[in-house]
């Protein structure tokens, strides 16, 4: 394991136990200090050619957790974060898109119900938040549809790459869809228990493995 890994597991481990024992003031200061080992890790990696759509994702990724750390300051701040984690998730889009799919037929049917899955997804979340999101009703949507079509790329490259990689990466996925559905609900609809581990600890599990399956779908033979 890359040792910049190795350093992402260890200080985001810190970092959420410091959540769950309410220690949110420490953590604030570490949550910069996450991603940047991701990027280290995937900079590290040999070249590969979606690697320039992973790094791009992952920093706008950070510059979202940085710009919605001072999100209580003001609505600015969380529509600036909102806009940075819609450019990562358009470049997800596009390294899933890109990404060598080793098998050249997709089973339609199988595909076809995770769209149907993923559109119900987001008819239901739309339905609950709609009449509590007021003026954010379009960024909010526009934002919904897009991951809700990253986790579509990523059903269809589960359908097409290699076996198990194709699962972490439609895992980091489905931990993504999660994350921000927790942080949607707890900030327009109602306010949850260990929101902000939960919102953390499904984020930060859905970034190590979009990256580790990419990286190892990537590995040179």
């Amino acid at each position: 394991m890359n040792n910049f890994l190795k350093h992402f597991l260890i200080i985001s481990s810190f970092y959420l136990l410091l959540l769950f024992l309410g220690k949110d003031s420490w953590a604030w200061v570490l949550k910069p200090f996450l991603l940047p080992f991701l990027i280290l890790t995937v900079n590290k990696a040999a070249n590969f050619p979606t690697k320039k759509w992973l790094l791009w994702a992952l920093l706008f990724s950070w510059i979202g957790d940085v710009v919605l750390m001072f999100a209580d300051k003001g609505e600015l701040y969380f529509i600036f974060g909102l806009v940075s984690f819609l450019i990562a998730h358009i470049l997800f889009i596009i390294l899933f898109f890109k990404q060598d799919p080793g098998r050249k037929s997709l089973n339609k049917v199988l595909f076809g119900l995770g769209v149907i899955m993923v559109s119900a997804y987001l008819y239901g979340m739309l339905t609950i938040l709609f009449p509590t999101l007021g003026d954010l009703k379009i960024p909010v949507s526009v934002y919904a549809f897009t991951i809700s079509l990253m986790l579509v790329m990523a059903i269809r490259g589960a359908l097409l790459w290699q076996k198990p990689m194709n699962l972490l990466v439609l895992n980091g996925a489905i931990a993504f869809v999660t994350s921000d559905s927790i942080l949607a609900m707890n900030k327009f609809y109602s306010p949850l228990p260990n929101a902000s581990f939960l919102i953390m600890v499904t984020y930060i599990v859905a970034q190590y493995l979009i990256v580790l399956g990419i990286l190892k779908l990537n590995e040179k033979e």
